[in-house]
């Protein structure tokens, strides 16, 4: 299946599938304990994936070219934080029991405020985490109850504070606006809380109804609205603006950072186009234009692997077509924006349009999203690809 490395950088996504309760918004492939029963447990699913590393650095031994020191590490979920320090440093170990680490590779997780502590951080930050993102998504009580969070309003400021305390430089806040019943008010109170952290990095996300979730099936009742393109819209343009007069820049539509070093390396490979290895149940990987996404539940991903096999669902190669369309959907999100001579002729006729209708620029050679044309990105899009 797999040909070769992309000639990009590499890294590795681990998937922690497990959490305490679930997000009414939520539509990841996680697990509570109740929905899991005996049939997997943190423990299986370490082993599982220490035997999947393994097995995927033996098969990409077999390629014509050596396997590329791998830049960055994200452990996403799911709750990692949920594993404890010593949890998540044995997920560390295991990628380097297989894979070269970069001597200045990113290492992040992501945690829910309120299972981690300062001790957490201490452990994680001498275990060699580099870089922790803590989902905050509102300061209002009210705002959390309808997304069904657990945590307290101001846990997430003071993770923030722990974290640096022990050592991190980088530390991300997320935040998720246009929840049905969330006034200017509140969201001026998460952007105060924000601000008052001390992050480097922050990420903003409008609130997102995915059909099969708990807030989806409310909203179809009548009991929430559904979130207002208009009221949306307005949100951004409030948080871009508050982020960039305290000196956060926006680098990708929804991602501000403080500064060139505060920026995701990771989340950059993605949209750059790198390779990367995702590792646990459901995650998803590409390398050298080949994807592939392996089985979502968490017992027959442990006994997938234990059976000797890579736990992959399904893979497909990718065309040139098909990647170009990728680059174009992903890149246009970037500040840098896209360097027009990747696009064809036709693109470029839509390109001028976009100038003309004031929705990007032409600069160094690159279309770049004005702020008008970030609110409308996913319009850009389609319009250079139709």
């Amino acid at each position: 299946m797999l040909r070769d490395f992309g000639g990009g950088p590499f890294g590795i996504y681990i998937h922690v599938p497990f959490c305490a309760t679930r997000c009414g918004y939520c539509d990841f492939n996680t697990y509570t304990a109740g929905e899991l029963g005996t049939s997997a447990s943190p423990q299986s699913w370490l082993e599982a994936l220490r035997g999947e590393l393994a097995t995927a650095a033996g098969e990409f031994a077999k390629l014509p070219t050596d396997t590329p020191e791998v830049a960055t590490i994200f452990v996403g979920g799911g709750t990692p934080s949920l594993l404890g320090g010593d949890g998540l440093s044995e997920v560390l170990d295991s990628v380097r029991a297989n894979f070269i680490l970069a001597a200045d590779a990113e290492v992040t997780t992501e945690s829910n405020p309120e299972s981690t502590s300062a001790e957490f951080f201490e452990r994680i930050r001498t275990a060699g985490f580099t870089r922790v993102s803590l989902g905050m998504q509102s300061a209002a009580q009210h705002v959390l109850k309808v997304l069904d969070r657990t945590h307290t309003p101001g846990r997430a400021v003071t993770a923030a504070k722990e974290a640096r305390a022990a050592g991190f430089d980088h530390v991300n806040l997320d935040l998720i606006y246009g929840t049905p019943g969330e006034r200017d008010s509140d969201l001026d109170a998460s952007l105060d809380a924000v601000l008052s952290a001390g992050v480097d990095h922050v990420s903003a996300y409008s609130l997102i109804v995915e059909d099969g979730t708990a807030l989806a099936r409310r909203v179809r009742r009548g009991e929430l609205p559904a979130p207002d393109d208009d009221v949306l819209a307005a949100r951004y343009e409030r948080i871009d603006s508050r982020l960039t007069a305290a000196g956060l820049t926006w680098y990708e539509v929804s991602n501000w950072a403080a500064g060139d070093s505060a920026r995701c390396r990771h989340n950059l490979g993605y949209w750059d186009g790198g390779d990367w290895l995702g590792a646990g149940p459901g995650a998803h990987s590409h390398v050298g234009g080949v994807r592939w996404w392996n089985v979502k539940h968490p017992a027959r991903y442990a006994d997938t692997v234990g059976r000797g096999g890579l736990p992959a669902a399904g893979w497909e190669i990718l065309t040139a077509d098909e990647q170009h369309t990728e680059r174009v959907m992903l890149t246009i999100r970037l500040r840098t924006g896209l360097p027009l001579k990747e696009l064809a002729p036709t693109e470029s006729a839509a390109a001028s349009r976009i100038i003309a209708d004031g929705l990007a620029i032409h600069s160094n050679d690159r279309l770049i999203l004005t702020d008008r044309g970030r609110l409308l990105a996913d319009g850009v899009v389609r319009d250079l690809l139709t």
